[in-house]
Parts: C-alpha cells; structure tokens; sequence
C-alpha cells in the first residue's frame, strides 16, 4: 500500500523555522537607526556557514515554472558544507519545505514541514537542513541565493520511495 504524507502550509515565523535556519526579514527582529535616522538597519538576520575550502557567494535564481496547490513533491537535497539562502526580490510568495535529519543519509519524513514566505520574508538554510528546492506561487521569479562556493560534494539528495506520495496541501 502507498504510503500518503499530507504536509499542511503553516504562516513562516521565526519561532516555527527555528530548527532549520533563520527567517530574513524585518518581522521579528529588532533594529537600529542609521544613516541620520533615516534608515533601519535589521542586523545580522541569518547565521551563514561554510567550511574552510569555499567561499560565500550571491547567486541569482530565476524560477520559471509556477507551483500550484496542492502539489506532490517527489525528494529533498542538503548542503552539508555551507548554509543556504533564499531572498525573493520581487516581494513574492513562496515555499519552504524542510524536514530534519533522521541520520546522516536520510531526512525523517515524519516531521516533514511547509511554510509559505508572504513575500517580504526570505531563509536561511543551516548546513545540513533537508530542504526542497523552489517552489514559487507565481513565475518567473526572481531570488537572491547566498550560499557556498567552492569545491567538494555539498548536495546530497533524497528521492522518495516509489510507494511514497508527499503532497502540499
């Protein structure tokens, strides 16, 4: 018999996607006055990782295909060497799936999570977090991506079972 996993889209806060990475944005964090007080500055929002081999670098990524609800989502990659991060730069909503790592090969798909960015939020992915890649609600899209460059395997991924059906709903 297949096995059916149904992920409900939660709002994304800092508190509910705090076991993955940090939530970029200007909800929930503190800030001070720059620039004559004509700016504020939300300081130091995300933790970024790499190792010693790499450097961090700003990508740009362009989602061209539309996500509509509810989907079905076949796998789930990490970056074991660096952290990852997404900053949509249209103001566009967007989902973030995740789930930890139930050993070092294997994401536990019992506590798989989706939360849905509104637009003015972006994350940050810690080294190692199982994520799925983009999934944009409107296409194209466009994302700043601030992650590791460098050499070395740092992409591992999961494919689900064939009997496995993971559905956003």
């Amino acid at each position: 018999m297949p096995k059916r996993i149904q992920i409900p889209l939660q709002p994304l806060t800092s508190e509910g996607f705090s076991a993955y990475g940090e939530v970029i944005g200007c909800e929930d964090h503190d800030y001070f006055h720059i620039n004559a007080a004509q700016t504020e500055r939300y300081h130091d929002l995300a933790l970024t990782q790499v190792d010693a081999s790499a450097k961090l670098g700003i990508s740009l990524f362009r989602n061209i295909i539309l996500t509509e609800l509810p989907c079905t989502i076949q796998m789930l990659e990490r970056h074991p060497l660096g952290s990852q991060a997404f900053i949509p730069m249209q103001g566009q909503a967007f989902i973030i799936v995740v789930a930890p790592n139930l050993d070092e090969n294997r994401p536990d798909l019992s506590k798989l999570q989706a939360f849905i960015s509104h637009g003015a939020q972006g994350v940050n992915y810690r080294a190692g977090t199982w994520h799925h890649p983009l999934l944009t609600l409107e296409a194209p899209s466009l994302f700043a991506v601030v992650d590791r460059i460098g050499v070395g395997h740092n992409c591992d991924v999961f494919a689900f079972e064939d009997d496995t059906q993971v559905s956003i709903i």
